[in-house]
């Protein structure tokens, strides 16, 4: 196909949020300003459970009293210094998601021994003894785990050398203590001294570390508005494991979201039908993708009073083989409507958008910005290209441009298996890259469906035990 063949390309306006579940009107686009109007989505549903929110710390020697700063801090509204045309003032906790934090009973917090620092700087492994000190002290403060909610971990800058490890199997203390939260079933929010303390723009963390709270605390900020009942997403995504005796494996990770963006849970299990490996990336064998794909619609059912969705639309990073999509189709043969979708990030695509210049037809004027998000450009029967980035039209008649500056690259999406008009697949992604609830932006450039995918097998690939039941991925963000 040339480039004069290429078909005209449309555009998608952004997705709405919504934020009560009766209220029907309770809508924005902008995630922030929704929670300041209208509060998180489950303060109706759960308000006996979010009163209050307790917080637990274990900190370096020395800072009990900073971290108990940082809470307090959230009580109190912020101006921000960046972003003015997007982050809204952050009002205070209470006034945003209509209920209180505090800090967890006495007795219950940790402050670390004053000899952590020397024996990190002297230790030929600083990763093992950091990673063994806060295990341990997770395990004590799993014995008080009525006492909480959320655990704050402060990590200490000092303690740099010992965050990664590259001669470790790539060590990475986030993912290691994400995977050991998820194993004790133990909340926690790492926090970085030099980031949370030292970072300008108070407003933004408080957003930032406000809305992760919230959700790791069981709640839910928002969901995608006008998003069909009877649709579920499934993301998956695969890590190579090593277990403690240092065998290989490979893990899978499959999270099944209904169509409004939740998926509260997922699955993670080792396969062994894996039929060739590509560049790090596993295929499987038909069985074997019957098997992934039957227990995700177990873990649907379950979450469903045991009904099955009439339409499930599979995302993958890499492309679907025959074999894959025979197991798919064999696994969930009793759902009406079917879509495998790749979604592929890194592709050489890029668009500008050129307006019409009224006084030279010929020529046409570049726009203000380099595209609209939401844009998106059908280029054959099976594919189509999605620019999930770019400039957002903000109420009030405001741009607001995310990335600043470059060139956006948009998502190339390829269908193997389904049919129907590929806007409907477009406008469902746009607005599941507003799914994230551990950050304070408008939108991701991936859907959460892959973005959640990708992070848990990051910290699957440090969990030496997978158990056979579903983990909850407030665990994990």
């Amino acid at each position: 196909m040339s480039a004069s063949q290429l078909p005209s390309h449309q555009w998608l306006s952004e997705s709405e949020l919504v934020f009560d579940p009766v209220n029907e009107d309770a809508r924005h686009i902008h995630p922030l300003q929704g929670l300041i109007e209208f509060g998180p989505y489950s303060q109706v549903l759960m308000s006996d459970t979010f009163r209050p929110i307790r917080v637990a710390f274990i900190v370096p020697n020395g800072m009990k009293k900073r971290a108990g700063q940082l809470l307090r801090e959230f009580q109190e509204p912020a101006k921000p210094d960046e972003r003015k045309n997007y982050l809204p003032e952050f009002p205070g906790f209470e006034s945003v998601f209509r209920t209180k934090i505090e800090v967890a009973p006495k007795g219950i917090h940790v402050e670390l021994d004053a000899s952590l620092d020397e024996k990190i700087q002297n230790a030929a492994e600083p990763h093992s003894v950091l990673a063994s000190e806060l295990s341990t002290q997770l395990a004590h403060l799993q014995s008080n785990r009525s006492q909480f909610d959320v655990v704050f971990i402060l990590l200490s800058k000092s303690w740099k050398r010992a965050f990664r490890s590259e001669e470790a199997d790539g060590f990475d203390l986030h993912h290691y203590l994400k995977a050991i939260s998820a194993t004790r079933g133990v909340p926690i929010q790492l926090l970085n001294e030099d980031r949370v303390f030292d970072y300008a723009c108070r407003c933004s963390v408080a957003w930032r570390l406000a809305i992760a709270l919230y959700a790791k605390a069981g709640g839910i900020p928002w969901k995608v508005a006008g998003a069909d009942p009877n649709t579920a997403h499934v993301g998956i995504s695969y890590a190579m494991r090593k277990t403690a005796a240092g065998q290989q494996f490979t893990s899978c990770c499959s999270q099944v979201f209904s169509a409004d963006g939740t998926g509260l849970e997922f699955l993670a299990f080792d396969v062994d039908g894996v039929d060739y490996v590509s560049r790090n990336n596993p295929f499987l064998t038909r069985a074997e993708m019957r098997r992934v794909m039957a227990r995700t619609m177990s873990l649907y059912q379950r979450q469903h009073a045991g009904q099955l969705p009439a339409r499930l639309v599979v995302h993958k990073s890499t492309h679907f083989t025959a074999p894959e999509v025979d197991g798919c189709f064999d696994a969930c043969g009793a759902v009406k409507d079917i879509e495998l979708i790749q979604v592929q990030r890194d592709t050489s695509w890029r668009g500008v958008q050129i307006n019409r210049d009224a006084s030279n037809p010929k020529k046409g004027l570049p726009a203000r910005y380099p595209c609209k998000r939401g844009s998106f450009l059908q280029i054959d029967d099976r594919a189509s290209l999605l620019w999930t980035q770019g400039n957002v039209p903000m109420p009030g008649g405001r741009d607001y441009f995310k990335e600043g500056k470059g060139i956006p690259s948009p998502l190339l999406l390829q269908r193997f298996a389904g049919h129907g008009p590929f806007d409907r697949v477009c406008r469902e992604i746009l607005g599941l890259t507003k799914m994230n609830w551990n950050n304070d932006g408008l939108y991701d450039q991936l859907p959460v469906t892959l973005h959640y995918a990708n992070l848990l097998a990051q910290t699957l690939s440090k969990m030496s035990r997978l158990d056979n039941r579903p983990y909850q991925f407030r665990f994990f963000i």
